[in-house]
């Protein structure tokens, strides 16, 4: 939930040095990064079952028999087993985290002290296109959860369809926004719905043998996200517990998380004792109204105090600094709910990585109406547990004693950091032109349109998409106007008709949050003139109004105030978390090299004189096993772009734009031998 906080801002606590070699040569370093100090993200029905099967008093559960298993709500009180039992738990999402260190920072949080493990369930990253399931690697979402398991843990499932959580359109499938007529997210579309009912009745069964009461961690299913803060639609809600319960039955204990207002709460909550309604707020505020509030939306004797999230630091933008809380202001607030026998959720305990191209993105308000801005690759949120799985630090240190002084079991010792490595400088070789690739494209991908259409409508959700058109040169130049483009567009030009060696020629870019119109310039031509734009989808907007978000060249193209028709739409393939499309050209350039000859002997001149977008390719070798480890890749003096280390794609770079000047390579993306970054 996006809310203003007291965090003040921290400078990078990293130096970054690149060298730049003469020619094609560019020499990157992979640093030895101790601890990294990124804080990102710091953003009249049918009646209902009730809250549990059980609604037994304090008195009855003095004959709980001690095979049995349950978790219900009671006397304001939450019961496990028959006792009384206080959450302390922490929001650390399997979708962040490699599956190689999902027990690793498990672990970390055991020692920080929690109990239980909340985690959001992404539907996109599930179902990246229509029924294309993916359950495995990274998406092993049934494994994460019989660790949490075998770690002890309880979990509080966050299984949407909506989670927000910073992540590309708030977990949603990006394909939903190419349906016509358009879908009415988050509502009781009877479209909409229709879709989900499809989703979660694939999803639920999964999960349902992992309820508590079926020996399994989970203790709670969370309905929807913080509703309350987008809409008043009870219709949705209600048909959302109902297929809940369909597929998990009477005794799970379903809950809504809004925030501590009000007007939140009576949007976002059902009323009775079917739901159990969770609330959020800023780090710092007195919790004993809200949890008086609270209790007006739950039923007599349902509403154990609960902080779904507690904010343990906040986001980052791109162009942002680095956000920042104090340990012990944190560790203050956390002591303020604890001393009046709340639960607390830490959001975040871990917060992990953006891999691929699944960060999210916010609109802010301002005098012309928003600004886009997307979230960086780190995840880090200047959470405890630090993107990297530090622990030496002293937000980890302040919490821990916090939750040690109310914690009924005794801590486990802190685990030493991770150990980290430098490979030295690596020298990359340009190994293509962007442009030069496309040749490589099938030409079924290849759409044509009188106007431009979205990335979603020619199937192609993340990256880059190329819009191609011809147009007349005039004497005095060509004024360029593109009124809506999401999110950053280059412009290029290419006059091939008598130079078949000629490169495309970079005009500008237009920017969503700066749109302006482009000058083409009078370029001598015997053709008609090609006009060149690559449209990077930034990352959807997760939260708020806006939220529909599509991508690429939304509205006509005008050139001199006239429409420009006659569109090419090219797709280019390239892969990220979850999908490897089939064109894989990041192992194309990996593996072999496709330059031309004459390209080739142009690399060196375009060095100077070009803006086109290229590949650069460096083949590294790790010599032993006990080599291998985590390390970052430092892009000071880069521009823009994004890098794959062994066709994992590890995330965007923007160093010219800030805060993030490197990016996270966790060692299990490596091997001994050879290792290619791309």
């Amino acid at each position: 939930m996006i809310r203003p906080n007291s965090a003040s801002n921290l400078s990078s606590k990293f130096t970054i040095t690149m060298a730049r070699k003469g020619g094609p040569k560019i020499t990157l370093f992979l640093l030895f990064i101790s601890i990294i100090a990124f804080g990102v993200f710091v953003p009249v029905f049918a009646p209902l079952p009730s809250l549990s099967s059980s609604s037994h008093s304090h008195r009855h559960r003095k004959v709980f028999t001690a095979n049995a298993r349950s978790f219900e709500i009671a006397d304001d009180v939450f019961w496990k087993d028959g006792k009384p039992f206080r959450i302390i738990g922490g929001d650390l999402h399997y979708f962040r985290i490699l599956p190689e260190y999902w027990e690793d920072r498990l672990l970390r949080a055991k020692a920080l002290g929690l109990n239980t493990i909340q985690t959001y369930v992404p539907w996109n990253l599930h179902e990246p296109q229509p029924g294309n399931l993916v359950f495995e690697g990274i998406a092993d979402l049934v494994s994460f959860l019989k660790i949490c398991q075998k770690l002890d843990f309880l979990v509080m499932l966050r299984a949407g369809p909506y989670i927000c959580a910073e992540w590309d359109l708030g977990g949603f499938p990006a394909w939903l926004l190419a349906i016509e007529p358009a879908l009415k997210l988050r509502s009781s579309d009877p479209a909409y719905l229709k879709l989900v009912d499809k989703w979660w009745g694939i999803l639920l069964p999964k999960v349902a043998h992992l309820l508590y009461n079926n020996g399994g961690p989970i203790i709670m299913v969370q309905i929807e996200n913080e509703f309350g803060s987008y809409g008043d639609d009870q219709s949705y809600l209600h048909h959302l517990v109902k297929l809940a319960r369909e597929h998990l039955g009477e005794n799970i204990v379903l809950y809504t998380t809004d925030g501590g207002t009000r007007e939140t709460l009576e949007k976002g909550t059902i009323r009775g004792d079917a739901v159990f309604s969770a609330v959020d707020f800023s780090t710092g505020e007195d919790p004993s109204p809200i949890f008086k509030l609270q209790k007006e939306f739950n039923a007599p004797g349902k509403s154990p105090p609960l902080s779904a999230e507690f904010y343990t630091g906040w986001l980052t933008h791109w162009g942002e600094d680095l956000q920042h809380t104090g340990a012990g202001f944190t560790a203050s607030a956390l002591e303020k709910i604890f001393s009046q026998n709340g639960s607390a959720v830490l959001y975040m305990a871990h917060g992990g990585t953006n891999f691929g191209f699944y960060n999210g993105a916010n609109t802010i308000a301002d005098e012309s109406g928003y600004t886009y801005k997307p979230d960086i690759t780190s995840y880090d949120y200047d959470a405890p547990i630090k993107e990297s799985g530090d622990v030496d630090n002293a937000k980890f240190r302040a919490l821990k004693r916090v939750i040690g002084r109310h914690s009924v079991a005794s801590l486990p010792s802190t685990p030493p950091d991770n150990e980290k490595t430098g490979y030295g400088p690596i020298r990359l070789q340009k190994t293509a032109f962007l442009f030069d690739l496309l040749d490589m494209i099938n030409p079924a991908d290849v759409v044509e349109s009188r106007n431009p259409v979205s990335m979603e409508s020619v199937g192609q959700m993340f990256g880059f998409l190329v819009y191609v058109s011809e147009y007349a040169s005039k004497d005095d130049g060509n004024i360029l106007f593109i009124p809506k483009v999401h999110d950053r567009a280059q412009v290029f030009v290419l006059c091939s008709s008598d130079d078949k060696e000629r490169r495309p020629t970079y005009i500008g870019t237009i920017e969503r949050w700066s749109n302006e119109k482009l000058l083409l310039p009078n370029t001598k031509c015997a053709s008609n003139i090609s006009l060149i734009v690559l449209v990077e989808n930034m990352g959807r907007v997760n939260y708020g109004q806006y939220m529909f978000d599509r991508k690429g060249i939304l509205s006509s193209v005008y050139l001199d105030g006239r429409i420009l028709d006659g569109w090419k739409m090219i797709t280019i393939p390239l892969h990220t978390l979850n999908e490897v499309p089939r064109t894989n050209l990041i192992t194309l350039v990996a593996h072999s090299r496709i330059v031309t000859s004459s390209a080739l002997r142009k690399l060196e001149d375009s060095e100077r004189v070009s803006k086109e977008p290229a590949l650069y390719t460096a083949h590294f070798s790790i010599e032993k096993d006990n080599q291998v480890k985590d390390t970052f890749i430092s892009f000071s003096g880069w521009g823009k772009g994004i890098a794959f280390v062994n066709d994992f794609n590890i995330g965007r770079y923007w160093p010219s734009f800030g805060p993030q000047c490197t990016l996270y390579v966790p060692a299990p993306i490596l091997h001994r031998g050879e290792n290619v970054l791309v």
